[in-house]
C-alpha cells in the first residue's frame, strides 16, 4: 500500500485580538494578530500514485496550472478559482473526465477543458474554457 501526502494552500485564519492588558486611558483597540496553516492529507492507494501538473492556457489570456494526483480509488485536481486553491475530486463522465468542488465543475477531455460554476443557469457561459499548453510529472 501506498501513501501520499498532500500540502493544500496555505490558509488565513481570522484574526485574534491580541492577549496583552490594554491601558484604561488608551482609545485604540490593540493591533490583531494573525496566523497561517497547512492543510495536511493523507490517502492511501493499493497502487502507484501520479502527480502531474497541466498547465492550460485559457480563452480568457489566463494561464491555469493544474496540479493532478491518482491515487487509486481516489483521483484529485487542484486548480484556483477566484484566487482561492479548491481540490476537485473526480464524478461520474459520460466522456473525459468529470471534476467538482463544491459549485464548480471542471471538465476534461483530452487537450481541452471546462470551469463551470453549476450555480449557474445551464445555458450560462463557462468560467473559462482552456487548452492543455504542457504537462509537467
Amino acid at each position: 500500500m501506498t501513501r501520499c501526502l498532500i500540502a493544500a494552500a496555505t490558509l488565513a485564519l481570522l484574526a485574534v485580538p491580541s492577549a496583552r492588558a490594554q491601558d484604561e486611558a488608551s482609545t485604540s483597540p490593540p493591533a490583531p494578530t494573525t496566523a497561517s496553516s497547512a492543510i495536511v492529507l493523507t490517502l492511501e492507494s493499493a497502487g502507484d500514485i501520479e502527480r502531474k501538473v497541466v498547465t492550460y492556457q485559457c480563452d480568457n489570456a489566463e494561464s491555469l496550472a493544474v496540479h493532478y494526483l491518482n491515487a487509486a480509488p481516489n483521483f484529485l485536481a487542484i486548480l484556483p478559482v477566484d484566487g482561492a486553491s479548491h481540490v476537485f475530486v473526480t464524478t461520474v463522465s459520460g466522456s473525459g473526465a468529470r471534476y467538482v468542488a463544491g459549485p464548480f465543475e471542471w471538465w476534461t477531455k483530452g487537450e481541452e477543458a471546462t470551469l463551470r460554476d453549476l450555480m449557474q443557469d445551464e445555458d450560462a457561459p463557462p468560467m473559462a474554457t482552456c487548452l492543455a499548453a504542457s504537462n509537467t510529472p
